[in-house]
């Protein structure tokens, strides 16, 4: 049976393989609210501009609400030889109200129709993932003042470096967040033009208004090349590098809840829900959850570089190569909106080991820098001098299997005569964490400071209205 929507030019059906290859509907369905939004808001203005009569224009709206309903009611029967959404759509629209429905698709094309129903999806889903990283920086930021004075050790190549505060550790992910968050904001505000009566192309003779469709679908104001408005997929790049960089920083956290777990170091225990056993070991515990989150970033990456591979050497204007464009991006924001639920999830339930995690931070010399920079301070030493003393003092506790806190001072005055006693303060763990007080340091004042201000921060933008 020859496709209708091809015409005359082609006598005979596309092939099995031909079908496989070319239809979308597998995926693109899930643009149906936003296929119709746009077709009611073109559907209005045609008739607004006397390009359509008001008649015509009140039989399609009317079909348009009842497949809206079928669809969400999944009385809808989708057909892969319609190829995509756009044509099972219109294809009903014609059982329902006969040739009428051909009226809809006068002045635009597939090209800018397609362009600006994955605006629209992408724009939604930027608003979702926007608010479940909020809500994520809320579990951080409370679990963060609670713990602003629980030690912890700070690492760098995961070996002990200074101790630092548990609260101060996790308000550095919040900072993370916050720069995704804005991420996702400016992706959405460059991404909020409007395609729709750019047509196949080259624009259209019919005289449309464009400001108007631009109004009634929230857009902000309409795009200002038909070429680009059809071939431009740098909105969904942009989404997904965003989606990209946050995946990579919740599977930094999972890489942490993953090792912090583990009897090794026993920091976390991991909440029931988030963790599964072992077929044949009976007293596992996995982190499954946060292993899957971790794994989950690189099919989001995947998907980033997949488009950037499709668009890379497309020329103006659209190529059915763009037809790749959807069900990479549907899956990776799909994924980071699960991984973000249960980093989330994770997060709040999980509690630390607080014993654990102030006995670690007391080992591995941890406060060798508090103790440099009392050289430095009391004792008038430049910091680089200070630096060697402070070696050779972290060699002879080692060799004597001892922390520095449990040298004597006689020990301490062979490496350099100017330590006086005044020194043992600053070898707690407490005091060196007390002391880390200047702009962003780990002082637990700093992290109550912090805390209070990110409650600000976040209750301001929890109040911000959603653009329409």
């Amino acid at each position: 049976m020859s496709n209708r929507m091809w015409g005359g030019r082609f006598g005979g059906g596309p092939d099995d393989i031909m079908e496989e290859i070319n239809a979308s509907i597998g995926f693109d369905q899930r643009l149906f609210a936003q296929d119709i939004r746009g077709s009611m808001a073109h559907c209005a203005m045609l008739a607004d501009n006397a390009i359509i009569s008001k008649d015509d224009a009140a039989a399609i709206t009317g079909g348009l609400d009842k497949i809206l309903a079928e669809i969400e009611a999944g009385d809808f029967a989708f057909t892969r030889s319609l190829e995509d959404i756009h044509m099972n759509i219109e294809a009903r629209l014609a059982e329902l109200i006969g040739a009428t429905a051909g009226r809809l698709h006068t002045a635009r094309s597939r090209n800018d129709q397609v362009a600006t129903d994955f605006r629209l999806y992408v724009r939604d889903t930027i608003d979702h993932l926007s608010q479940q990283i909020l809500d994520l920086m809320k579990v951080l930021v409370a679990k963060a003042e609670h713990h602003a004075d629980t030690i912890m050790p700070g690492f760098t190549h995961l070996q002990p470096a200074q101790p630092v505060t548990f609260g101060h550790h996790l308000l550095a992910y919040v900072e993370m967040l916050s720069r995704d968050y804005g991420r996702f904001v400016d992706a959405r505000n460059r991404l909020n033009e409007n395609p729709l009566g750019a047509a196949a192309l080259a624009g259209t003779s019919f005289p449309i208004d464009r400001h108007q469709t631009t109004a009634a679908l929230g857009f902000e104001r309409p795009t200002r090349n038909s070429m680009d408005s059809v071939s431009a997929r740098d909105f969904a790049l942009e989404t997904l590098s965003a989606a990209a960089i946050c995946a990579t920083h919740l599977s930094r956290l999972a890489e942490e809840i993953v090792v912090f777990a583990s009897p090794n170091f026993g920091f976390f225990n991991l909440p029931d829900a988030y963790s599964t056993g072992s077929s044949i070991m009976p007293q596992k515990r996995n982190p499954d959850a946060a292993e899957l989150v971790r794994a989950k970033s690189g099919r989001i990456i995947g998907a980033l570089t997949g488009l950037m591979i499709v668009m890379k050497g497309l020329p103006l204007a659209y190529s059915k190569d763009m037809q790749e464009d959807k069900e990479g991006t549907f899956n990776a924001l799909d994924s980071l909106s699960l991984c973000l639920a249960a980093m989330a999830g994770m997060m709040e339930t999980m509690t630390p080991n607080t014993d654990a995690m102030r006995a670690a931070a007391g080992r591995g010399f941890s406060t060798a820098t508090d103790l440099a920079d009392w050289l430095v301070r009391e004792a008038g030493l430049p910091f680089r001098e200070a630096h060697h003393v402070t070696g050779a003092l972290v060699a002879e506790a080692e060799q004597k299997g001892i922390e520095l806190a449990d040298l004597s001072l006689e020990d301490m005055q062979k490496a350099d005569s100017r330590i006086t006693d005044g020194v043992y303060a600053v070898l707690s763990v407490e005091n060196s964490v007390a002391s880390r007080t200047s702009h962003g340091g780990t002082a637990p004042d700093n992290v109550r400071a912090a805390v209070a201000a990110w409650h600000k921060e976040l209750a301001a933008l929890e109040t911000q209205e959603t653009p329409a």
